[in-house]
């Protein structure tokens, strides 16, 4: 089978294999993936490393670079690679910015490999580590995950870094830090068993742990960093929390829906029939001749119980849905049949 050609290529949703998987013929023992999104990327550097590096350790090998709404010299660039990599590398270009997660199903489902590592679009990690990650694998791992040592990026980046990994871990329960590291060895089962979307590129180790898969995080050596020393904005923070709070719904409450939103609206009833309570027993044992809608505090009490009212209906609404599509999901996964 000849390398994918460059062309304008559809996001799919999802990380889930597609009807092509089968018309693959897999000659290769590993598929790369690296994503470019920036119009400074190292193409060729990356290539000359890990390739040098997966042809000493014995692996058959192609490349998949994809172009994340990168068009003009750098497309030519990977364009040109292909051309003379004989059938090696392969090129795909997405006609706007949609993210490294629809980077990674698209180059998904154009892949020969049994197994895929994504890899930065610059050298970021030793190549001479790619060994200890097909040792994991070759030991029964289903992913292997990186985590940088010593980190060479600004103290404040790493710090930044540290509380988004702890905050994770407390989430999952997972022992990941260093979520932010995207050098990923993993089985093509995989990404044929997860769906993933939005942002989820970031989280896959996590989600993968969730259902079931064996991930494993070892230390690499780290060479390079790009970008200076930067604070997230606001609007990061804020993305980031919303992205942490539907790993946490996703990880936890996806088949029990009712238990999340009941929480969440018991609290919310508790609070207001607190706040209720409180000025009924203000306002019978109080001598003023103002009523109870005249106190803001009683109102306030009302309306979170409404509120919770309604989010307890959401996660009910949840639960009739999860039960009538019961047989359609799974939140485990069989590794072996013994006969």
């Amino acid at each position: 089978m000849s390398a994918p050609l460059a062309g304008e290529v559809q996001p799919e949703p999802s990380g889930s294999g597609g009807p092509q998987h089968s018309k693959l013929s897999r000659t290769v023992d590993v598929t790369l993936v690296v994503p470019v999104t920036d119009v400074h990327a190292e193409l060729e550097e990356v290539l000359e490393a890990y390739g040098r590096e997966l042809d000493r350790l014995g692996r058959s090998w192609e490349c998949i670079l994809v172009f994340d709404g990168i068009k003009g010299a750098p497309l030519q660039r990977g364009v040109a690679l292909q051309e003379s990599s004989k059938g090696r590398v392969g090129t795909i270009s997405l006609h706007r910015a949609f993210g490294e997660t629809v980077c990674l199903s698209s180059a998904f489902e154009n892949s020969r490999g049994e197994l895929l590592l994504t890899l930065p679009q610059y050298v970021q990690i030793d190549p001479r580590e790619l060994g200890g990650l097909f040792d994991a694998i070759d030991g029964g791992a289903d992913m292997v995950t990186t985590r940088r040592e010593p980190r060479v990026d600004p103290k404040v980046n790493q710090l930044q870094s540290w509380f988004f990994n702890w905050v994770v871990r407390l989430v999952t329960g997972a022992s990941f830090r260093d979520l932010n590291s995207t050098t990923r060895l993993m089985r093509r089962e995989v990404l044929e068993q997860l769906t993933i979307y939005g942002s989820m590129y970031r989280y896959l180790p996590a989600t993968a742990y969730r259902q079931g898969f064996r991930v494993e995080e070892l230390p690499v050596r780290h060479l390079a960093e790009w970008g200076g020393a930067s604070v997230f904005g606001p609007g990061v923070y804020m993305r980031r929390t919303l992205d942490i709070v539907g790993l946490m719904f996703l990880s936890r409450f996806t088949h029990k829906p009712l238990r999340f939103f009941g929480a969440l609206g018991g609290s919310a009833i508790l609070v207001g029939s607190l706040l209720v309570v409180y000025q009924l027993l203000q306002w019978a044992l109080s001598a003023e001749a103002y009523g109870l809608y005249q106190r803001p505090t009683f109102l306030f009490g009302v309306l979170f119980i409404v509120l919770g009212s309604q989010t307890i209906g959401f996660g009910l609404v949840g639960e009739i849905i999860i039960y009538t599509q019961a047989r359609n999901l799974r939140e485990y996964r069989i590794e072996k049949v013994y006969e």
